[in-house]
Protein backbone atom coordinates (compact mmCIF):
# COMPACT_ATOMS: atom_id res chain seq x y z
CA UNK A 1 0.00 0.00 0.00
CA UNK A 2 1.55 3.54 -0.86
CA UNK A 3 2.12 6.23 1.34
CA UNK A 4 -0.85 7.93 -0.56
CA UNK A 5 -2.95 5.45 0.55
CA UNK A 6 -2.42 5.41 4.26
CA UNK A 7 -3.21 9.30 4.23
CA UNK A 8 -7.08 10.14 5.41
CA UNK A 9 -10.04 10.71 2.57
CA UNK A 10 -10.11 14.31 3.66
CA UNK A 11 -6.06 14.79 2.96
CA UNK A 12 -6.70 13.59 0.05
CA UNK A 13 -9.57 15.10 -1.27
CA UNK A 14 -7.31 18.43 0.20
CA UNK A 15 -4.45 17.98 -2.14
CA UNK A 16 -6.77 17.72 -4.94
CA UNK A 17 -8.29 20.71 -4.56
CA UNK A 18 -5.45 22.65 -3.23
CA UNK A 19 -3.35 22.40 -6.32
CA UNK A 20 -6.18 23.27 -8.54
CA UNK A 21 -6.41 26.50 -6.93
CA UNK A 22 -2.94 27.32 -6.72
CA UNK A 23 -2.65 26.08 -10.37
CA UNK A 24 -5.21 28.33 -11.27
CA UNK A 25 -7.64 26.15 -12.18
CA UNK A 26 -10.30 27.21 -9.91
CA UNK A 27 -10.44 30.83 -10.25
CA UNK A 28 -10.51 33.62 -7.61
CA UNK A 29 -14.02 34.40 -6.52
CA UNK A 30 -15.43 30.66 -8.50
CA UNK A 31 -17.39 28.97 -6.30
CA UNK A 32 -16.81 25.25 -5.70
CA UNK A 33 -19.63 23.26 -7.11
CA UNK A 34 -19.84 20.22 -4.11
CA UNK A 35 -22.18 18.00 -5.79
CA UNK A 36 -20.50 17.90 -8.67
CA UNK A 37 -16.79 17.52 -7.01
CA UNK A 38 -18.47 14.92 -5.26
CA UNK A 39 -19.30 13.16 -7.91
CA UNK A 40 -15.69 13.36 -10.01
CA UNK A 41 -13.61 11.86 -6.95
CA UNK A 42 -16.03 9.54 -5.97
CA UNK A 43 -16.45 10.71 -2.06
CA UNK A 44 -19.68 11.89 -0.25
CA UNK A 45 -19.63 15.25 1.17
CA UNK A 46 -18.65 14.67 4.53
CA UNK A 47 -14.90 14.17 3.27
CA UNK A 48 -15.43 17.09 1.30
CA UNK A 49 -16.43 19.61 3.55
CA UNK A 50 -14.24 18.73 5.87
CA UNK A 51 -10.86 18.98 3.07
CA UNK A 52 -13.06 22.54 1.99
CA UNK A 53 -12.47 23.69 5.93
CA UNK A 54 -8.92 23.32 6.14
CA UNK A 55 -8.27 24.97 2.87
CA UNK A 56 -10.24 28.07 4.29
CA UNK A 57 -8.10 27.81 7.47
CA UNK A 58 -5.06 28.20 4.72
CA UNK A 59 -6.62 31.24 3.12
CA UNK A 60 -7.14 29.79 -0.18
CA UNK A 61 -11.44 28.89 0.06
CA UNK A 62 -13.77 31.07 1.86
CA UNK A 63 -17.36 30.48 3.35
CA UNK A 64 -20.51 32.24 3.07
CA UNK A 65 -23.96 31.76 4.66
CA UNK A 66 -26.17 29.50 2.35
CA UNK A 67 -23.72 29.63 -0.68
CA UNK A 68 -20.95 27.41 0.00
CA UNK A 69 -17.07 27.98 -0.54
CA UNK A 70 -15.43 30.09 -2.77
CA UNK A 71 -11.80 30.46 -4.04
CA UNK A 72 -10.33 33.06 -2.52
CA UNK A 73 -9.30 36.61 -4.33
CA UNK A 74 -5.88 37.81 -4.41
CA UNK A 75 -5.26 40.49 -2.55
CA UNK A 76 -2.14 43.47 -2.39
CA UNK A 77 -3.04 43.10 1.39
CA UNK A 78 -2.36 39.59 1.63
CA UNK A 79 0.52 39.29 -0.62
CA UNK A 80 2.00 42.08 2.09
CA UNK A 81 1.58 39.46 4.98
CA UNK A 82 2.00 36.15 3.89
CA UNK A 83 5.28 37.57 1.62
CA UNK A 84 6.02 39.64 4.98
CA UNK A 85 6.06 36.74 6.93
CA UNK A 86 8.58 34.84 4.79
CA UNK A 87 10.82 37.63 4.80
CA UNK A 88 10.84 37.34 8.60
CA UNK A 89 11.41 33.67 8.19
CA UNK A 90 12.56 32.16 5.56
CA UNK A 91 16.27 33.76 5.39
CA UNK A 92 17.70 32.95 8.99
CA UNK A 93 15.96 29.57 8.26
CA UNK A 94 17.44 29.01 4.98
CA UNK A 95 21.12 29.84 6.74
CA UNK A 96 20.66 27.29 9.49
CA UNK A 97 19.54 24.48 6.80
CA UNK A 98 22.44 25.51 5.07
CA UNK A 99 24.78 24.78 7.55
CA UNK A 100 23.03 21.32 8.22
CA UNK A 101 22.37 20.13 4.82
CA UNK A 102 24.07 16.86 3.84
CA UNK A 103 25.82 16.38 0.00
CA UNK A 104 22.36 14.61 -0.91
CA UNK A 105 19.95 17.74 0.44
CA UNK A 106 22.50 20.28 -1.54
CA UNK A 107 22.13 17.53 -4.36
CA UNK A 108 18.17 17.43 -4.35
CA UNK A 109 18.17 21.20 -4.32
CA UNK A 110 20.45 21.84 -7.31
CA UNK A 111 18.17 18.73 -9.46
CA UNK A 112 14.92 21.04 -8.42
CA UNK A 113 16.72 24.33 -9.55
CA UNK A 114 17.71 22.03 -12.92
CA UNK A 115 14.05 21.02 -12.96
CA UNK A 116 12.49 24.65 -12.48
CA UNK A 117 14.58 25.93 -14.87
CA UNK A 118 13.66 23.77 -17.97
CA UNK A 119 9.89 23.67 -16.89
CA UNK A 120 10.52 27.40 -16.88
CA UNK A 121 11.95 27.24 -20.36
CA UNK A 122 8.80 24.57 -21.81
CA UNK A 123 6.76 27.29 -20.05
CA UNK A 124 5.64 24.40 -18.14
CA UNK A 125 2.66 24.83 -15.64
CA UNK A 126 4.47 22.88 -13.12
CA UNK A 127 6.75 25.96 -12.37
CA UNK A 128 4.75 27.39 -9.29
CA UNK A 129 4.97 24.26 -7.84
CA UNK A 130 8.79 23.51 -8.64
CA UNK A 131 9.66 26.54 -7.01
CA UNK A 132 7.63 25.77 -4.07
CA UNK A 133 9.87 22.58 -4.18
CA UNK A 134 12.86 24.41 -4.72
CA UNK A 135 12.41 26.94 -1.74
CA UNK A 136 11.02 24.33 0.81
CA UNK A 137 15.00 22.24 -0.26
CA UNK A 138 16.31 25.38 1.15
CA UNK A 139 14.85 25.41 4.56
CA UNK A 140 13.94 21.51 5.07
CA UNK A 141 17.09 20.45 6.65
CA UNK A 142 16.80 23.05 9.32
CA UNK A 143 15.79 20.71 11.62
CA UNK A 144 13.05 22.74 13.00
CA UNK A 145 9.59 21.31 11.84
CA UNK A 146 7.50 23.98 13.65
CA UNK A 147 8.80 26.68 11.97
CA UNK A 148 9.31 24.62 8.59
CA UNK A 149 5.09 23.58 8.61
CA UNK A 150 4.43 27.06 8.74
CA UNK A 151 6.94 28.45 6.01
CA UNK A 152 5.19 25.24 3.84
CA UNK A 153 1.82 26.87 4.26
CA UNK A 154 3.11 30.18 3.20
CA UNK A 155 4.29 28.91 0.49
CA UNK A 156 0.54 27.32 -0.20
CA UNK A 157 -0.63 30.74 -0.16
CA UNK A 158 1.65 32.39 -2.02
CA UNK A 159 1.84 29.92 -4.84
CA UNK A 160 -0.72 32.07 -6.53
CA UNK A 161 0.93 34.97 -6.08
CA UNK A 162 3.86 33.48 -7.91
CA UNK A 163 1.77 32.77 -10.53
CA UNK A 164 0.87 36.39 -10.81
CA UNK A 165 4.28 37.50 -10.41
CA UNK A 166 6.10 35.73 -12.75
CA UNK A 167 3.14 36.85 -15.38
CA UNK A 168 5.34 39.79 -17.48
CA UNK A 169 7.94 39.30 -19.29
CA UNK A 170 11.37 38.95 -17.98
CA UNK A 171 10.36 37.83 -14.66
CA UNK A 172 11.29 34.33 -14.90
CA UNK A 173 14.83 35.33 -16.36
CA UNK A 174 15.26 37.22 -13.48
CA UNK A 175 13.61 34.69 -10.86
CA UNK A 176 16.04 32.24 -12.61
CA UNK A 177 19.49 34.23 -11.76
CA UNK A 178 18.18 35.13 -8.45
CA UNK A 179 17.52 31.63 -7.70
CA UNK A 180 20.90 30.30 -9.20
CA UNK A 181 23.33 32.80 -7.02
CA UNK A 182 20.78 32.06 -3.83
CA UNK A 183 21.53 28.38 -4.13
CA UNK A 184 25.42 28.96 -4.87
CA UNK A 185 25.15 31.07 -1.52
CA UNK A 186 23.52 28.10 0.43
CA UNK A 187 25.52 25.34 -0.88
CA UNK A 188 28.65 27.43 -0.19
CA UNK A 189 26.77 28.34 3.79
CA UNK A 190 27.69 31.96 2.79
CA UNK A 191 25.46 33.00 5.41
CA UNK A 192 25.45 36.85 4.53
CA UNK A 193 25.02 36.33 1.17
CA UNK A 194 21.61 33.49 1.80
CA UNK A 195 20.22 36.10 4.01
CA UNK A 196 20.59 39.24 1.32
CA UNK A 197 19.71 37.37 -1.56
CA UNK A 198 17.17 35.35 -0.14
CA UNK A 199 15.50 38.57 1.38
CA UNK A 200 15.91 40.22 -2.00
CA UNK A 201 14.61 37.71 -4.05
CA UNK A 202 11.46 37.69 -1.94
CA UNK A 203 11.33 41.43 -1.25
CA UNK A 204 11.40 41.61 -5.14
CA UNK A 205 8.28 39.44 -5.45
CA UNK A 206 6.48 41.80 -3.17
CA UNK A 207 7.21 44.76 -4.70
CA UNK A 208 6.13 43.67 -8.11
CA UNK A 209 2.95 42.23 -6.55
CA UNK A 210 1.94 44.96 -4.71
CA UNK A 211 2.09 47.20 -7.69
CA UNK A 212 0.59 44.27 -9.91
CA UNK A 213 -1.99 44.32 -7.32
CA UNK A 214 -2.81 47.87 -6.76
CA UNK A 215 -3.03 48.41 -10.12
CA UNK A 216 -5.62 45.37 -11.20
CA UNK A 217 -8.39 47.12 -8.69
Amino acid sequence: MSSLDLRSLPDRVADILRERIVAGEVAPGQPIRQDALASELGVSKIPLREAMARLEQEGLLRSEANRGFFATPLSAEEAHEVFGLRLKLEPDLAIRAAGLATDGERGEASRLLDRLDRATEADDPGVAMLNRAFHLALVRPAQQPVTFFIVERLHVMSERYARKHLEPLGRHARAADEHRALLDAWCARDDTQIARLMRAHIQHALDDLEGQLTAGQ
